[in-house]
């Protein structure tokens, strides 16, 4: 058969090749021919092969597509392929443990593999890339803030911040949302992963870990910084910031920048998040509270040791109403740049883990087409119906939001 007969045809192939066949097909001379021939194909089935050709058949599609392969086995002659692949899963039963000992996940039944790839295949891709993300957007939110005070101060060396405030900022004020974050994140519920494929496509599609996403969350990282330090320069310049008349100086400057910074982090993640439980709230709103706690206590201590921290919440900042409006204000202008592109983007560019959101909210989530795009009897045209199902999805959204519109102006017109 030729390679380009079975890429030109609209019907369906599946190949099937034994161990002597699969040792010629696998030499040097022809193997990427019958890699054509394989990837051409809906279904490839090696019967009565060697563990050594599992292995040499994961590293050719490996390799020779260069897409992440996922093995599964049960028994001790899967090992080899179990360890070429890029991801291993081991089915513990009546053949032993070798597979699962030799692979990165262990099941323990072949069904679970559905709920393993649509369930926790989705819910860790979305969870890691967030973190990953946010990770990028907060170390450069407050980077920044140090690189334009800098330029401010003429690159004269003044620190713009205490030295323990440098050192706690990723170890406790800003720590432990991420870590719920990468645990317990769900964007959507177990069930809706299994009744809606399509989502798994986001992690197939790389949608969430693209260059553009990347840049887009240091870009928003740069704007929240940019916000931060010159609005808090610009309000507390040349202002009386104490009862006294006397105007702040570098230890509430730099006390006030700070605080915005924790502020508009921790906000941030709690945009970010999906799915709330109380071990969000309390890290997220824990972690801010920890910082005017710290700041309370660390500058409590005698100034030798606390330096430019030295009762400035007691005395400066707490006392002040300036530095509560300034926190307000700031953090509030922080976040505006990542919600309003937050609602553009799902209320004109959908993703489809916001697809299904919004049909859970709508209460369609009954949707046939939405639900069968994914389950394709052929590879032919894969694409255009993943699009079209989704068109017909976000029509329908469309519809039942202005038939609630009109059933509103009725309404108001008896």
């Amino acid at each position: 058969m030729q390679v380009s007969s079975v890429r030109g045809n609209d019907d369906v192939f599946a190949l099937i090749i034994d161990g002597k066949s699969l040792a010629y097909a696998l030499e040097k001379e022809i193997k990427e021919k019958f890699l054509s021939v394989a990837i051409g194909c809906a279904s490839v089935i090696c019967c009565r092969v060697s563990p050594k050709q599992k292995a040499l058949v994961t590293r050719l599609v490996k390799e020779g597509t260069g897409k992440t392969t996922l093995a599964i086995g049960d028994g001790a002659n899967d090992v080899g392929m179990l360890q070429e692949a890029d991801i291993g899963v081991g089915i513990s039963g009546v053949e032993g443990m070798q597979a699962v000992m030799a692979s990165d996940f262990a099941i323990a039944q072949f069904c679970f593999l559905e709920r393993l790839l649509l369930v926790h295949g989705h819910w860790c891709y979305r969870r890691i890339t967030t973190m990953i993300c946010y990770f990028f957007y907060k170390n450069i939110a407050f980077g920044f803030t140090l690189f334009y005070f800098e330029a401010y101060a003429s690159f004269s060396g003044q620190a713009a911040y205490n030295d323990w405030y440098m050192s706690l900022f990723n170890v406790f004020f800003t720590s432990l949302p991420v870590i719920a974050l990468g645990v317990f994140e769900q964007d959507v519920s177990a069930r809706f992963c299994l009744q809606f494929p399509l989502l798994y496509q986001e992690g197939l599609q790389n949608i969430l870990f693209r260059w553009a996403r990347i840049f887009g969350w240091m870009f928003n990282g740069v704007c929240s910084s940019t916000i931060i330090f010159f609005f808090s320069t610009s309000i507390l310049k040349h202002q009386a910031f104490r009862h006294g008349g006397q105007v702040s100086g570098m230890e509430v400057l730099g006390a006030t920048m700070y605080t915005c910074i924790v502020w508009t982090v921790n906000c941030q993640i709690a945009l970010a998040i999906s799915y709330f439980t109380w071990i969000q709230h309390l890290v997220i709103w824990g972690s801010i509270a920890f910082w005017y706690l710290f700041l309370f206590v660390y500058g409590s201590i005698k100034p030798t040791f606390s330096t430019t921290a030295y009762k400035v919440l007691v005395e400066a900042c707490g006392p002040s109403p300036m530095y509560w409006f300034i926190t307000l204000l700031v953090v509030i202008s922080a976040l505006v740049p990542y919600f309003t592109y937050t609602a553009f983007e799902r209320r004109f560019f959908p993703l489809y883990h916001s697809l299904i959101q919004w049909a859970r909210h709508e209460g369609i989530y009954e949707d046939p087409v939405l639900q069968t795009i994914p389950v394709h009897r052929n590879h032919v045209g894969f694409t255009a119906r993943v699009e079209a199902g989704i068109e017909h999805f976000k029509n329908k959204i469309r519809h039942s939001h202005n038939g609630d519109r009109v059933t509103g102006l009725q309404n108001d017109s008896h």
